[in-house]
């Protein structure tokens, strides 16, 4: 991946003259007010985000006056997407929350006539992970006695998260199940507008299993409501995590990394996204950050600017060949 020279500046300007020196630069470019919109219902992945550099840029100084975060739910993403990019389009304030989700959808054409070439991509403050997760109560210990159950009736165990059938969280259960050779078509899927929602449901006994996000679960984690089969990571995550065993360690070949980050409008100034650019930057390299970013059980992860661009249109185009996989093309 090529990374963008402005980049590498931006990081000397961190370095050189810290927070309030890179503050200044910003100031040049870019409103005082700014807003992060949160493409769901409060309580969510995209909630999360928007509160990650809501919170991260006033406690770091980058920014003077607080962020706002508003909500705009609808379509897992599309309702925004369409806002931004017929209504907002150039506005040098505002970022979207957005997610591997958000690439899913545009995979699969479910932002409308929009693509994923449509806005400018800014950039990712960390990556989470899914997870398979049922109520403490459950009957299943481990994810080897679930797939045990959904191979012999995979239309009686509700599977449920934020999105419709085709969404990342679907994605996850569908591969899942792949894994232990049951047909995703065969799965029973109940749709949500937000993990907020799914986790709720899977607390009421409305659904069996949440096929959510780490990073949605770790005040679950602490109150005992909440058992977590399986982390879709790479390796063991830390902390409050590392109790949880991964897909693959139990035998199932499943991993779905989920990075957050942020999009603008398709007419935003150079001048503008560039600054964007240089103060999420800043943000990323500010030891404060790291702190907050970890509270929130996320994990590092710094793409920016034409980085960044790049990293998403190649997991959309890897996203249109997995669903032809899984049976959606």
């Amino acid at each position: 991946m090529k990374i963008n020279q402005a980049i590498r500046c931006a990081s000397g300007l961190a370095l050189m003259g810290g927070a309030l020196f890179a503050g200044q630069a910003f100031g040049q470019a870019l409103p005082e007010s700014s807003e992060c919109i949160a493409p769901a219902k409060p309580g969510g992945g995209y909630d999360l985000t928007c509160r990650l550099a809501a919170n991260g840029l006033q406690e770091t100084g980058l920014i003077d006056e607080p962020m706002m975060v508003s909500y705009m739910p609808g379509g897992i993403g599309a309702v925004a997407y369409n806002h931004v990019n017929g209504v907002r389009d150039d506005d040098p304030g505002l970022v979207v929350a957005a997610s591997t989700g958000a690439a899913v959808n545009l995979a699969l054409g479910k932002f409308g006539q929009y693509d994923a070439d449509e806005v400018r991509w800014l950039g990712a403050l960390g990556v989470d992970y899914g997870a398979i997760v049922v109520n403490a109560d459950a009957p299943w210990d481990s994810l080897d006695e679930l797939m045990a159950d959904l191979q012999d009736k995979p239309g009686e165990i509700a599977f449920g998260a934020g999105g419709t059938v085709g969404s990342q969280d679907w994605m996850k259960a569908a591969l899942t199940a792949k894994s232990a050779d049951v047909s995703p078509q065969e799965l029973r899927y109940v749709a949500f507008e937000g993990g907020g929602e799914a986790l709720a449901a899977l607390l009421g006994d409305h659904i069996q299993v949440f096929t959510g996000d780490l990073s949605e679960l770790k005040s679950q984690l602490e109150s005992g409501k909440i058992r977590v089969l399986a982390a879709l990571s790479e390796e063991r995550m830390g902390g409050p995590y590392a109790e949880i065993p991964t897909a693959a360690e139990q035998g199932y070949d499943v991993q779905w990394p989920i990075w957050r980050g942020y999009y603008m409008g398709p007419e935003v100034s150079d001048e503008a996204y560039q600054a964007w650019v240089e103060r999420m930057q800043a943000l990323a390299e500010d030891p404060k950050f790291a702190e907050l970013r970890e509270a929130r059980g996320l994990f590092p992860m710094s793409r920016f600017g034409d980085d960044f661009d790049d990293y998403v249109k190649d997991q959309v185009a890897n996203f249109q060949s997995l669903a032809e996989e899984v049976g959606l093309k």
